[in-house]
């Protein structure tokens, strides 16, 4: 029997979904921070989903990388884009 891939948590779909959106747009985590106006120690946190970010912050990611929130939480949205 297949074992079944756990389903991950929205930080985990949230922190997918930025890293390949950032990848997709060709920036780095320097410009996204930038345009955030983060850390970029934060972006890369984030982007591993080592930490718990506040709707804020992730309103300020989604904004500096040109998609809605909601987006960045639909755990199907970007399934199966090229991230270079």
């Amino acid at each position: 029997m297949p074992k079944l891939m756990p389903t991950p948590t929205a930080r985990e779909v949230f922190a997918r979904n930025l890293r390949r959106v950032r990848r997709l747009k060709d920036m780095t985590q320097e410009k996204l921070a930038l345009e955030a106006e983060v850390p970029r120690a934060y972006v890369s946190r984030v982007e591993r989903a080592s930490i718990n970010i506040s709707i804020d912050n992730a309103d300020a990611l989604a904004r500096a990388v040109g998609v809605p929130l909601k987006d960045l939480v639909d755990p199907d949205k970007f399934q199966g884009l090229d991230e270079h």
